[in-house]
């Protein structure tokens, strides 16, 4: 044997492939981690057999154990399911030339919640900090958690009125407003995050992850001041990729702890998430008479159809109609 092929690097691990595959495809970091926990889980269930060694019916069983056993809402199911199916696509390169006939968990017809105006602005009123001004970007534009979190200083065109959102679910980019009253105290949120990000540069750190190539195409932007998150963290942190030392956006475990306590400070008996948000946004604007391909856009639905569920919202309490009780 030669002295090269001594040196030939042992085959990497099954997940270790998954992580690549993800990664080649720009999936997010908590897409990540969720394809490796199920497929974890998945070969724990048989037993720690190799997936190369299964098929359609190992994942039958697992799937109908998820919905049967474990009682796992639809959603998580698919969850699931999408994730083997990416293993054995994407990283096994097997075609599962059988159909899928596991025992498919029910998927509910919810209307979202959504609060009044009123409701709104009391829930608001018990925040304060970064996660105030987080909800009101939620509420205010219509993004979703993780879509505001991701936001950077360059996504806020206050001259234009308008927040960019990069790189969302889909990975098709969409503009939505940024609210006249959110101007000024996003401003000064930002002469702030902006003086704690020259301390960083000045102790030798101030560096933050950037999307795709662009660390090798623009070797020092991860320093630059556009570049930087809306909404930091508030320690530094390895980058659980990279290992690098970074100031991260902040956690939506801080945002969502924050509006729990605030609405048990309301007393509200309804059951309210930072999702909520981007519901009332989307009823309100209704409420207010704009058109629903506006709302549409604004919230980056690829199918009004998506949107029409709140045109049901509004006509909540038995379809419009007067109760005769209160004829």
């Amino acid at each position: 044997m030669s002295r090269i092929e001594n040196m030939t690097p042992p085959p990497k691990k099954l997940l270790d492939q998954v992580r690549d595959a993800i990664r080649v495809r720009h999936y997010s970091y908590r897409t990540e981690e969720t394809y490796v926990q199920w497929i974890r889980r998945f070969i724990l269930f048989h037993n720690k057999r190799h997936p190369k060694d299964m098929g359609a019916a190992e994942i039958e069983a697992f799937l109908t154990h998820l919905a049967v056993q474990q009682r796992v809402a639809a959603s998580t199911q698919n969850q699931a399911f999408s994730a083997l199916l990416f293993l054995y696509r994407e990283v096994l390169r097997q075609e599962l030339d059988e159909s899928i006939n596991a025992v498919r968990a029910r998927q509910p017809r919810q209307l979202p919640t959504v609060l009044t105006k009123e409701e709104v602005k009391s829930v608001i009123q018990h925040l304060s900090g970064m996660p105030k001004l987080v909800i009101q970007v939620l509420y205010g534009s219509g993004v979703r958690l993780n879509e505001g979190l991701n936001l950077r200083v360059k996504d806020l065109d206050f001259a234009q009125h308008q927040i960019i959102v990069r790189n969302p679910k889909g990975y098709e980019s969409r503009m939505t407003m940024l609210p006249t009253s959110l101007a000024e105290p996003l401003k000064l949120h930002l002469e702030r995050v902006r003086q704690t990000h020259q301390q960083d540069i000045d102790r030798g750190c101030g560096s933050v992850h950037l999307p795709f190539a662009l660390e090798r195409k623009y070797p020092h932007a991860d320093r630059e001041w556009i570049w930087q998150f809306v909404f930091p963290a508030i320690g530094i942190a390895r980058d659980p990729r990279s290992a690098l030392a970074r100031r991260h956006h902040l956690h939506p475990s801080g945002v969502q702890k924050a509006l729990k306590q605030a609405v048990r400070s309301t007393d509200l008996a309804k059951r309210v998430g930072c999702h909520t948000f981007r519901h009332c946004f989307a009823t309100h604007l209704l409420e207010a008479g704009y058109d629903i391909r506006t709302v549409q856009e604004l919230l980056g639905h690829k199918d009004v159809k998506t949107t029409m569920i709140y045109t049901h919202v509004l006509n909540r309490g038995g379809k419009g109609v007067r109760s005769p009780l209160d004829s």
